[in-house]
């Protein structure tokens, strides 16, 4: 089983990287990454703020679009083409079928979304040229274009003489190339000049890039469930319409859950079955000492619910319900906390690793459950 899981997971990794939308859009996430820089210095004073922001959300972006198209694609063509039912029918259950494709879509996934986050930290670390007199980071634009033009020009070499596949060829040599010009331009100052490795290392920035890395692959795995009875199609509108409804779920399932108890809330205080409770929140800077935040709020004495009136409960228990199963991407949405100078709390970011992967492993056991029954002759 573990060699079938293998095999299957291999293949499918290199027939994703191989498709041509998938260095399309790595090449067009990048080149959008770069441009951020230039395009931050209009915000009178936040530009890095911009850049990061701006960057973290292309990275987003450009996983997202590869998770809906390969996903949607390395699954639903098999069972289209008939070929899924070839190896199936030989002794390899559809479990491990399943799981061998969604391997091979999040090992492509993270290739993807290291390419551009290597994309990202180098033009970070340029930072945004504000004035004339900041300096160039000639180390950032040396390695990093060098590395670019050197695995381009493998890549071509590859293709011509030995006839690999030149999107396949490209991720695999320009990937590695911008991760060592990436630590290579950690070790200069922007005159070349030596610096220490760690002064201009940002981990936090790498925090983030692990929440998005997770919730691609949580998307990815929807992606695989929807496709095992949906055609590309529609498993492509199924995967970004679950995107779209994952990042709004705070927006459209949470404020209506607060406007309702904030109604009880009100009935608490008017009935007297209330008290006041100081909460204290301890905030994280970047470069500061801890800061203790006291906020003093009131809170019900007896559950908000008492307070109901005709059918309120329902709507609050539907929402509630929905709200709970429907999977929130903000959660691994970690920019805000960068953008704000905040440290992101090392609990905080396994417990958003481990919401991804429930999700995930709710996601691959429906695709699971659905594929089993699923008629492929």
């Amino acid at each position: 089983m573990p060699t079938q899981l293998l095999a299957i997971a291999w293949n499918t990794f290199f027939e994703s990287v191989r498709q041509p939308i998938t260095l399309v859009v790595v090449a067009g996430a990048a080149l959008l990454i770069v441009m951020s820089n230039p395009l931050a210095a209009f915000t009178m004073g936040d530009d890095q703020r911009m850049l990061i922001d701006i960057g973290l959300a292309t990275v987003f972006t450009g996983g997202a679009v590869l998770a809906a198209f390969i996903a949607t694609g390395v699954l639903g063509r098999e069972i289209a083409q008939k070929t899924a039912l070839t190896v199936i029918s030989k002794p390899v259950s559809r479990v491990v079928f399943l799981l061998g494709k969604f391997l091979g879509v999040a090992l492509a996934l993270m290739l993807a979304i290291l390419c551009l986050s290597v994309v990202f930290m180098l033009t970070e670390m340029h930072a945004v040229i504000e004035t004339v007199r900041d300096p160039v980071h000639v180390p950032v634009l040396v390695f990093g274009f060098g590395a670019l033009i050197i695995g381009l020009l493998v890549a071509v070499w590859c293709n011509y003489f030995y006839g690999t596949v030149f999107t396949s060829t490209a991720l695999f040599v320009i990937t590695p190339l911008l991760l060592i010009a990436y630590l290579l331009a950690l070790n200069f100052e922007p005159d070349f000049s030596r610096q220490p490795m760690w002064d201009n290392f940002n981990g936090q920035l790498w925090l983030a890039v692990v929440g998005i890395a997770v919730a691609e692959c949580m998307l990815a795995a929807f992606a695989i469930a929807f496709s095992t009875r949906l055609g590309q199609l529609m498993t492509l509108l199924a995967t970004l319409s679950t995107l779209i409804v994952g990042l709004l779920s705070d927006w459209l399932f949470a404020r209506p859950i607060h406007r309702i108890e904030a109604t009880w809330l009100e009935r608490a205080q008017i009935a007297g079955d209330v008290e006041t409770v100081d909460v204290v929140t301890t905030l994280n800077r970047i470069g500061e000492s801890p800061e203790a935040i006291t906020k003093t709020i009131e809170v019900a004495t007896v559950p908000l619910t008492t307070f109901a009136q005709g059918w309120e409960t329902l709507p609050w228990y539907s929402l509630k319900a929905v709200y709970g199963l429907v999977p929130n991407f903000q959660v691994l949405w970690l920019s805000d906390a960068l953008t704000q100078g905040v440290l992101i709390p090392g609990g905080y970011l396994l417990s958003s690793i481990g919401y991804g992967a429930l999700y995930t492993l709710v996601a691959l056991s429906l695709g699971v459950l659905l594929f089993q029954r699923r008629e492929l002759g």
